[in-house]
Order: structure tokens, then sequence, then C-alpha cells
């Protein structure tokens, strides 16, 4: 049930990130949180948010001694996707890589 979650939100979230980065671009995006104090808010909340993440996911990744780069990599580039895909492919000590990620 976990993964279901995982995917259709990245599928919901992915199409609603295409369609903003065709209207606006990649760099408008940012460009039109700048444009307020709330906007500068959410932000500042998405970037402590994703850094905290990233810590985890680079903690859990050493304990399971994955490799963690291609998702701290895909976070920087475009936010949660990183952490989404990382927990899609993750497998808990013992799992077989058969299994279902938890």
């Amino acid at each position: 049930m976990q993964r279901v979650l995982l995917v259709v939100t990245l599928l919901l979230f992915g199409a609603l990130t295409a369609v903003t980065v065709w209207h606006h671009g990649y760099w408008g995006i940012f460009e039109t949180m700048l444009q307020t104090w709330a906007g500068i808010q959410v932000l500042v909340d998405l970037v402590i948010t994703l850094a905290l993440v990233l810590v985890w996911m680079w903690r859990d990744a050493r304990a399971l001694q994955r490799n963690v780069w291609p998702y701290v990599l895909i976070t920087l580039a475009a936010g949660v996707f990183g952490p989404l895909l990382y927990l899609l492919t993750r497998r808990g000590p013992g799992e077989a890589s058969s299994g279902a990620a938890r």
C-alpha cells in the first residue's frame, strides 16, 4: 500500500511539475516564489525540509550500504523527486531485491 501511495504521489506531482515547467520554465518557478514574502517563506521552508530529508537519506543509505548520490543530485535539481525515488527503491535489511519497498 505504501508503494502504491508513493507511485501515485510521484505520478501526480510529476504531472503538476510538468505543467508548471511548461508554463513558467524551470527558473520561472523560483521567480514566482521570490516575488512575495509568502513565496520566500514557502521556499525557505522547502529548503529546510529537503535538507532534513537529505540528512535522513544519507544516514539511511549508509546503514543499508546504498549509493545515495543519485538521489542527492535529483533532490538538489528537482526537489522531492529524489526522496520519492529513494523511498520507491528502498529495501530494508534482509529484504530480497524483488520484495516490496518499505
